[in-house]
């Protein structure tokens, strides 16, 4: 075994488990330093494991492991701090989180920043903070780290600077451009003002938080490609955001 195929104490959560044979599980997990790895929890249902009962989602951990295969095999795992457990709309928001990061993140794709936004991110919803204003905030800087980031302060025909009171059209893959009688464009229509407070991340104005919504569902649709989010439907049919 190699050095570079070990790894001691990453800090990472679990983005999602299943059962492997008769005492495993397979873990997907969202680390630190290494982005999401995938890794095989031999013997982790026994009740006697020292991983039972450890592998949980929402908490952050210590995973040690080693290997070079796509699966690798998880030696040790440990609680690094408990967070207020989620529970409610807060759990169903924390699990839309993990399923974008299952469906969108590539595997062995560091990315340290987005580690960070998602902890704080976990802590904001353990808080009960503004639900849709957080996830939208999270949706922001997760296509900003895959390379999708959002142009917003600017029209993207002309390069002139985004006006408040003029009405745009988002177009995939371009940008927002302003609407004209003349022709209809395909994408999302928003304000101005909706394109300046979601780069300020701003979400006060009602307006701007219900246009902002449909953006950012319509750009992870984009992304996703036939890929379906199962907790977007859930969220969808609470009526909750």
């Amino acid at each position: 075994m190699t050095h570079k195929s070990r790894h001691d104490g990453q800090p990472a959560f679990v983005l999602h488990s299943y059962p492997f044979r008769e005492t495993s599980l397979i873990v997907e997990s969202f680390t630190r330093d290494r982005g999401r790895v995938a890794l095989v929890a031999r013997g982790a249902r026994r009740p006697k494991s020292t991983l039972h009962g450890v592998l949980l989602a929402f908490q952050p951990l210590l995973l040690s492991w080693s290997g070079k295969m796509d699966l690798r095999t998880l030696h040790k795992a440990e609680w690094e701090g408990g967070y207020t457990p989620l529970k409610g709309l807060s759990l169903i928001c924390g699990f839309y989180l993990n399923e974008l990061l299952l469906k969108l993140l590539p595997r062995d794709d560091p990315h340290e920043q987005l580690f960070a936004v998602y902890r704080e991110t976990l802590e904001a919803l353990g808080r009960n903070d503004d639900h849709a204003v957080t996830l939208r905030r999270f949706e922001k800087n997760l296509l900003r780290e895959l390379g999708y980031g959002l142009m917003l302060d600017r029209d993207a025909e002309t390069g002139a600077p985004i006006r408040a009171e003029l009405s745009y059209t988002y177009v995939m893959e371009r940008g927002p451009v302003v609407q004209r009688g003349d022709a209809a464009r395909n994408g999302v229509e928003l304000t101005g003002q909706t394109l300046i407070d979601m780069q300020s991340d701003d979400y006060a104005s009602a307006a701007s938080l219900q246009q902002s919504k449909l953006l950012m569902r319509a750009l992870i649709n984009h992304h996703l490609g036939n890929k379906t989010l199962h907790t977007r439907q859930l969220l969808r049919d609470l009526q909750a955001l």
